[in-house]
């Protein structure tokens, strides 16, 4: 157990240091550029949506051959997942880049602290994704799974880095902010890989409650902001490239 737990740490920590070089980008960039960050967006949009298939709602499935009505873990998991992000959305104060009003409970928090609460609640799916997927028998398609992630999270970095730099933060707050979107997904992947593991049963709940919680953040918020700006053909193309990726890893893995 042991063992698995510190695996899905290691990852998380691996995700999280792809995001930071993604956030990096802000250092040589020099121009903000609209239709590259809107099929960033998209690729990512895609790699999540596979990641939930593939990775987690199939593993749910296949977990769930005990239970009398099979189709009973994989779906409350699912709708409670999506439900459970939701009631976050709601009720912690948030705000992303190119948002004028808050969401969630209002308090006096400055622009910047709802911006890091927002990009909190976004990376949490992926951290718990990863570590429920290290509470199943394949490590192999754990691996896949985190570095699916891994990668729509260069992306990711790029994409929440660059805009506040558009908004007019200094290059080095904009790279901190970046990055630090990405610092609870070891924190939840060491906490779903030691629930999993200690209870071996809920594990078809797990990981349809994760798919649940990231195909809420990508309905939510990542194609709506990459379709916001005119670019939707090419956001729905990277969508695809995205999807393939993952699915690629997921079965070259497994």
């Amino acid at each position: 157990m042991e063992n698995v737990v510190l695996l899905a740490f290691l990852a998380g920590i691996f995700t999280w240091t792809l995001t930071a070089l993604g956030a990096s980008s802000v250092f040589f960039a020099r121009k903000h550029s609209e239709r590259l960050l809107d099929g960033m967006l998209g690729f990512a949009a895609g790699i999540m949506i596979s990641a939930s298939f593939f990775s987690l709602l199939m593993p749910a499935i296949e977990h769930s051959s005990a239970w009398k009505y099979t189709w009973f873990p994989p779906l409350t998991g699912f709708l409670a997942g999506g439900l459970f992000l939701k009631a976050l959305d709601s009720i912690i104060p948030h705000i992303h880049p190119r948002m004028r009003e808050a969401e969630g409970i209002k308090t006096g928090l400055s622009r910047l602290n709802l911006f890091i609460l927002a990009v909190t609640l976004h990376n949490i799916p992926e951290g718990m994704a990863i570590g429920v997927s290290f509470g199943t028998e394949s490590i192999a398609s754990a691996i896949a799974l985190a570095l699916g992630i891994g990668i729509q999270n260069i992306p990711e970095g790029f994409a929440i880095s660059m805009p506040l730099r558009a908004e007019g933060a200094s290059i080095k707050k904009s790279f901190f902010i970046g990055q630090l979107s990405a610092v609870v997904e070891p924190v939840f992947a060491f906490i779903g890989a030691l629930i999993t593991t200690l209870f071996a049963s809920i594990l078809p709940f797990a990981l349809s409650f994760a798919a649940g919680a990231m195909i809420y953040v990508v309905v939510e918020e990542v194609i709506p902001e990459a379709e916001s700006h005119g670019n939707e053909d090419l956001a729905t193309m990277m969508a695809l490239s995205g999807f393939a990726v993952m699915m690629l890893l997921d079965l070259a893995f497994s």
